[in-house]
């Protein structure tokens, strides 16, 4: 949990709430994400210098195209004139109902547009997620307002996948060699808003969902979508909240030390094949057990996306592989922080989760993130 007697989140989210969610009519703004991760791991002392540093980032919230309401909002979805309008609505939505019952009607609505504004979007609402269930006695006006800034960025650029066809999962069924099979696309030219419409196929995972059929579906469904009836027992089994949970976290941990020898095809970007699926296993104790398994297939698709549109074709040599050898998390965090780039900072946030959730130390997960430090470049 974030000990922040200092109130240094409230004060920095309050001061970012005045900026857009972009900059240059398409870059997010990671700094609601940054300062949480900082704050959380003991660098608030840092937070006000950082943001005086990221403050050339910033752009000015964009001015209203229209008023977002209850008829209107389907039209309204995925249109980025209506970035500053979307964050309204949902200001009105949490000053009217409690966060958790809007998370609940709009999780299921956001989903299938996970791979929207790169994954940001979502990534920032399981950064604001996490803050609010640190307080369970209440909570407070910039972290519910941060919310309604991430859903409604969220919102503003969904986008769904194309249509995928269904590919054999691997026959170990794990998420590390599901993550290995994806097939790279063709054309990696332009960035990523011109790769993941040239998607056709991922693997099935996790392997409840190996029998399948492999015909094209929308992002994020899966053996769920289906008729109960349907579904032979091994894939209920695979289906129950608990075990969607598992499967996430074992995608967060593979997608992690992927990073560790595959984050060198494309350093930022890669980021994000870890960062988006922790993202939603944040999310999930606050949102409805029937969800989880619907989250699950929403990150795998998410995290195949990343890694098929940028992930290189060789890992690193063995002899170039990082490692993390006599290193505490608590000084690998402290170097993301001192290098200041926000992707680093994001990615060692991550890799601290995959290393507290295993039994013992993950060397690998902290490697990935002095990797993520060494590979891209600091910011200060």
């Amino acid at each position: 949990m974030t000990d922040d007697t200092s109130g240094t989140l409230d004060e920095a989210l309050q001061r970012l709430h005045a900026a857009g969610p972009e900059r240059e009519g398409w870059l997010s703004n990671h700094a609601p994400m940054a300062v949480e991760a900082l704050v959380r791991h003991g660098q608030e002392r840092t937070v006000h210098r950082w943001l005086d540093r990221y403050r050339h980032k910033l752009e000015e919230m964009p001015g209203s195209y229209a008023r977002i309401t209850e008829e209107n909002w389907r039209e309204a979805l995925g249109d980025p004139r209506h970035l500053a309008d979307w964050p309204a609505y949902f200001g009105r939505e949490l000053s009217d109902r409690p966060w958790r019952d809007v998370l609940a009607v709009w999780w299921p609505r956001l989903l299938p547009g996970i791979a929207g504004g790169a994954t940001h979007p979502l990534i920032r609402v399981g950064h604001a997620v996490r803050t609010l269930l640190d307080d369970p006695d209440g909570t407070t006006a910039p972290r519910t307002a941060e919310l309604a800034h991430a859903l409604g960025y969220w919102a503003a650029r969904h986008a769904p996948l194309p249509p995928l066809a269904q590919l054999p999962g691997p026959a170990s069924g794990s998420a590390a060699d599901a993550l290995a099979a994806v097939e790279p696309i063709a054309d990696k030219s332009g960035g990523i808003r011109e790769r993941l419409p040239r998607l056709t196929a991922l693997p099935v995972w996790p392997p409840s969902a190996r029998t399948a059929p492999p015909t094209a579906q929308a992002p994020g469904r899966g053996p769920a979508d289906r008729p109960e009836d349907a579904r032979r027992p091994e894939e209920a089994e695979a289906r129950r909240p608990e075990e969607a949970r598992r499967r996430l976290v074992e995608l967060v941990r593979a997608a992690t030390h992927r990073y560790a020898t595959h984050g060198h095809g494309e350093p930022v970007m890669l980021v994000h094949a870890a960062t988006a699926p922790n993202a939603v296993l944040r999310v999930l104790p606050a949102l409805p057990r029937e969800l989880w398994a619907p989250s699950l297939d929403a990150a795998w698709a998410a995290s195949a996306a990343v890694t098929a549109v940028y992930a290189p074709s060789e890992p690193l040599p063995a002899d170039r592989l990082p490692s993390a050898a006599g290193v505490t998390p608590e000084e690998v965090f402290a170097r993301a922080a001192a290098h200041g780039d926000e992707h680093a900072i994001k990615l060692t946030d991550t890799a601290l989760d995959v290393a507290r959730g295993a039994r013992g130390t993950d060397a690998t997960a902290l490697a990935a993130a002095l990797h993520a430090c060494a590979l891209i470049d600091p910011a200060f």
